[in-house]
């Protein structure tokens, strides 16, 4: 098992940065790509950005594509996502997510282990 555990979420103006983190721990050495996804209310949970543990290949949604940079710190197991000129339509629950495989990186039924979420909300 793989647990994850997201943070760094908050309440930031339109226009600012974040930066999620995700920790994990257990058997990590079984994980071949982290993601993050989000869901805000009322829609569908979204790919947001992915990367390969061994390799560190990147993967980005178009929505958040110049603007997210994901990276990870193998010997912290843990992967970061920094977001950068927020707007208010990536307001969302962030959750971070790993895959046992390399698959589709943007397909959320493929990833494993799934951490709680963390909210980011983005005011205008």
């Amino acid at each position: 098992q793989v647990q994850l555990v997201e943070s760094g979420g908050g309440l930031v103006q339109a226009g600012g940065s974040l930066r999620l983190s995700c920790a994990a721990s257990g058997r990590t050495f079984s994980i071949n790509v982290m993601g993050w996804f989000r869901q805000a209310p009322g829609k569908e949970r979204e790919f947001v950005a992915a990367i390969r543990w061994s390799g560190g290949i990147t993967y980005y949604a178009e929505s958040v594509k110049g603007r997210a940079t994901i990276s990870r710190d193998n010997a912290k197991n843990t992967v970061y996502l920094q977001m950068n000129s927020l707007k208010p339509e990536d307001t969302a629950v962030y959750y971070c997510a790993a895959a046992r495989t390399i698959v589709p990186v943007s397909t959320a039924r493929n990833y494993d282990y799934w951490g709680q979420g963390t909210q980011v909300t983005v005011s205008s």
